[in-house]
């Protein structure tokens, strides 16, 4: 049972340049700048590496990963700071219940 993942060895990276596996931040990276984030979402939006072992790589959740994705889709490099990350966090489930319903008002 293979996995249906299909690697590419190279993808253009979030400053226009070539990433590949051995240009990507290290496994044991501690401190996640912005950069190195939108490296990890390049990589695996462009199939260099599968979301699954992006995250076992880098001991991330894949909820941690989906966070930065729409951080960086939404805000671009500025949305994966970690404070702008808790600025723009997706509010409580109260208040996305209250703006659901009042659409449909």
């Amino acid at each position: 049972m293979g996995s249906s993942f299909r690697y590419t060895s190279q993808v253009i990276g979030p400053d226009g340049d070539v990433l590949t596996w051995a240009k990507l931040p290290p496994q044991d990276t501690q401190r996640w700048v912005p950069r190195r984030k939108a490296e990890v979402i390049a990589a695996v939006q462009g199939g260099l590496i599968s979301m699954s072992d992006a995250c076992m790589r880098y001991a991330i959740s894949n909820e941690e990963f989906c966070t930065w994705v729409r951080a960086y889709e939404r805000f671009g490099l500025s949305g994966l700071r970690a404070r702008q990350a808790r600025l723009h966090s997706t509010p409580p489930e109260s208040e996305q219940l209250v703006e659901a319903h009042s659409k449909h008002a």
